[in-house]
């Protein structure tokens, strides 16, 4: 007898079968790039929260609007999305091996 599945035990493919489990994938360590923020020029807008493909950026709520956090640097791929969508040019993407030491 075989050990191969039929098709009735495969999942479906693209089926997203458990909640929340990018949490278990770090891809920090793929980066080549990272973001740096500016907060003397950033205005909070949080086009860099709402358009992280990784959830990498961290917001809070003050009062009625919200702040822009940290970058979670494990999760960031440094894809440079959060730099492109930033109005005011406050996010830069700096090489790696600038940060090697840290």
């Amino acid at each position: 007898m075989s050990n191969l599945k039929g098709w009735k035990e495969i999942p479906i493919g693209g089926v997203i079968d458990k909640p929340a489990t990018s949490r278990l994938y770090k891809t920090g360590e793929w980066r080549v790039s990272r973001p740096v923020i500016d907060r003397e020029v950033c205005i909070n807008c949080m086009q860099c929260w709402l358009y992280c493909p990784d959830m990498s950026i961290e917001g809070s709520i003050e009062g009625k609007r919200m702040k822009l956090g940290e970058f979670k640097m494990e999760y960031c791929k440094g894809c440079g999305v959060c730099a492109a969508v930033c109005p005011v040019n406050a996010i830069v993407m700096k090489p790696e091996s600038e940060f090697i030491d840290e």
